[in-house]
């Protein structure tokens, strides 16, 4: 009886010890991107700096900068809301800075009545800090960019680039001088990255239980069947 419980007992014991360091593996993730959540989000209120040069959108998401330059003609409405005020756009408007770079700013919320008023897309000069951004809110799902309405389903930096003819560079105004009297900045206030490493690790965990559950129960039916 020993000799047919020893095989499943040791594929128990290295199924269960797998699947435990997988689960650790996981939590060491987890507390991996808490530290880096936590230093992006003191991040996001460091005094400004000037645009660099290089990006990465992965290492740079959220850094504040400063630019001067002016704004183009060319925009794009995203379709959104707020609570508040209920449904409207976000206005992603291309600037080109003082040394020629074109990017994209976020300029903010616009309720649906004033849409109509193309007056609103003002073209001047003016200083901006913010935020760059990458967002992560679209997807296959996500309707295509409607050409008619001039209108986007979520901030695809890339499709926005390609539209406005700037670089992938997505800045979400904080301040800008001088102010624009309809449009209302949306500042970054708190880091969107996805963490699914604790529920990973959970899964893992769950498994391990299950296996050596179903270890047990191996050996029982052994040992029974011997009695």
């Amino acid at each position: 009886m020993l000799r047919r419980m020893i095989i499943p007992a040791l594929l128990g014991l290295l199924g269960c010890g797998i699947l435990i360091s997988l689960g650790l593996w996981q939590l060491d993730r987890a507390g991996q991107k808490a530290a880096l959540i936590a230093e992006m989000e003191m991040r996001i209120f460091e005094p400004p700096q000037p645009l660099p040069s290089l990006l990465e959108p992965e290492t740079d998401r959220y850094l504040p900068v400063e630019l001067s330059g002016r704004f183009l003609a060319e925009h794009v409405f995203i379709l959104s809301a707020r609570r508040t005020e209920g449904p409207g756009f976000h206005l992603v408007q291309g600037f080109e800075a003082e040394d020629g770079r074109r990017i994209l700013v976020e300029r903010g919320f616009l309720p649906e009545a004033a849409r109509g008023d193309e007056a609103l897309v003002s073209i001047e000069a003016a200083q901006l800090s913010g935020n760059l951004h990458w967002p992560r809110d679209t997807n296959r799902h996500t309707p295509a960019y409607d050409a008619g309405r001039n209108l986007a389903f979520g901030r695809d930096v890339r499709e926005l680039a390609q539209l406005l003819q700037t670089e992938e560079i997505l800045l979400v105004l904080r301040n800008s001088t001088p102010a624009h009297p309809v449009i209302s900045p949306v500042p970054v206030y708190n880091v969107s990255v996805p963490d699914p490493h604790f529920g990973y690790a959970v899964q893992w965990f769950l498994m391990a239980l299950a296996w050596a559950g179903m270890t047990v129960f191996f050996l029982w039916r052994i040992r029974a069947q011997h009695d």
